[in-house]
This record gives structure tokens, sequence and C-alpha cells, in this order.
């Protein structure tokens, strides 16, 4: 019985670099149990550069999904059979569907996460937004804002030719007229708490609202700076459970 119930066995897991630390261990395994799923599994796949990404494959023959996450939401994308055409517009991968026929596809819930975390704390007044970081998840913020209405601009830390604002050039004013501020930047993730983002707080007021994507500390130093200016702060954790919940609707339809 135990050997055809390890056969049986749907196994999942999360891509991503340096991720003992993650969310979605976790969440899923407490969601197994919880929930008396008895036939799946849920591991960490720790790769340091993506080509490690076919012995993933190779020596997990059971596997039936997969989460992106840092630093490999982009250059997972050539490695995939098929991009949903959300995923292919926003440009970066999160979660992988493996089918029957082993084929790769490719999904971004981080959009559908980002948007339902979000949208209980938009007034009228949040029209503009700062995008703090350029990596693969800000490019599922993006596609959000977008589909809100929501003007956008990214910030960077160099200069680049797609206009994007850099750190340095962060004024007063352009806080003042952005009330809503995300970091997509992994500053701020324990350990190293004492970190943040690199931007005029004392402009932020209680009319902006600051999110952060990270939920390891629950409050980064970026979410209590804004605090302290009476800001609408959110972590990132409510965005992780709609996004594994999207993902976890995706792996078995």
């Amino acid at each position: 019985m135990v050997k055809k119930q390890r056969e049986n066995m749907r196994e999942f897991g999360l891509i991503g670099k340096n991720i003992s630390y993650s969310f979605s261990k976790n969440y899923f395994n407490n969601k197994f149990t919880d929930e008396s799923i008895l036939d799946a599994t849920y591991k960490n796949f720790d790769i340091q550069t993506i080509n490690e990404f076919c012995d993933v494959l190779e020596s997990n023959l059971n596997l039936k999904g997969l989460n992106v996450t840092i630093p490999y939401k982009e250059s997972i994308i050539p490695h995939l059979d098929k991009l949903h055409k959300k995923a292919k517009k926003i440009g970066a991968v999160n979660t992988i569907k493996i089918t029957e026929k082993g084929k790769l596809i490719g999904y971004n819930t981080d959009c559908y996460g980002f948007k339902k975390a979000i949208k209980p704390y938009l007034k009228p007044k949040h029209k503009r937004a700062l995008i703090l970081g350029t990596g693969g998840a800000s490019k599922a913020i993006a596609f959000s804002l977008k589909q809100l209405n929501i003007d956008y601009q990214f910030v960077s830390r160099k200069p680049s030719k797609k206009g994007y604002l850099t750190y340095k050039s962060l004024t007063g004013d352009i806080i003042d007229t952005h009330l809503i501020i995300i970091n997509c930047t992994p500053l701020g993730t324990f350990p190293n708490v004492n970190e943040a983002p690199n931007i005029p707080y004392r402009s932020i007021s209680k009319n902006h609202i600051l999110f952060d994507l990270i939920y390891n500390p629950n409050e980064t130093l970026f979410l209590k700076n804004g605090k302290q200016n009476q800001a609408t702060t959110i972590n990132g954790y409510s965005m992780l459970t709609y996004q594994a919940e999207k993902a976890w609707k995706i792996w078995t339809k």
C-alpha cells in the first residue's frame, strides 16, 4: 500500500536560489495537512543556476507543478514549451504546470495575487505608482497596475534607456504625486532587516500606500518608515497566499 501510494504521489515544488526561508513549502505542506490531501508533497529545489533546472526535472519524474521565484522568473522562459497569454505579455513566469504528456506551460499568478491584495485599499486619489526594482516580479506588478488604470514608473539603481527613474533622481515632488509605492526589490528581507530602498521617506503622507512584496519579516524597514508618516502599509503575505491558491487551481484543474 505504501509503495502504491508513493507511485501515485503528486510532487510539487519551488525553483529558486537561496530559498530555505521560502513561504511556499510551508504553505503548501500545511495546506495538504489541513485539507487531508494525502497524495501530494511539496519541496524546495534550490539551484545555483537555471541550467540545473533540467536536472530537477530528470530526477523528479512525478512532478506536476512548480513555483518559480527570484532570480529565475525570466530566465526560466526558454526552458518551457508554452506560455499562457498573460505570462507572455508580462515576460515573467512564477508558476509551471507539467501536463500528462510532460509539456511545461508557464503562467504568472503574481499579477492575480497583487491585484487581489491591493484592491481593497485603493481610492480614486491613487492614480500613480512607483515600482521599486525592475526584475521579474516588477513586471507582473506593472501589468496589474495597467489593468487597474494606474499610471506607473519604474525606479532602478542605474540609468536606463527605457526612461526609468533612478533612486538619486527621486524628489519630494515625485513622491508626493505617486501615492502608491511598491517595493519589488529584496532589500529588507530577513536576515538583512536593516536595509530599505533609498527613497525620500519624509515626503510620504497618510495618502500613500506602501506595498512590500517581502513577507519575512512581517514589517520591513520600508513599511516601518511609511507607517511613521501614517501611510497605509501592506506586506507581501496576502499576495503570496492569493497567488499560491491560483497556482494550485492551475495545477489541479
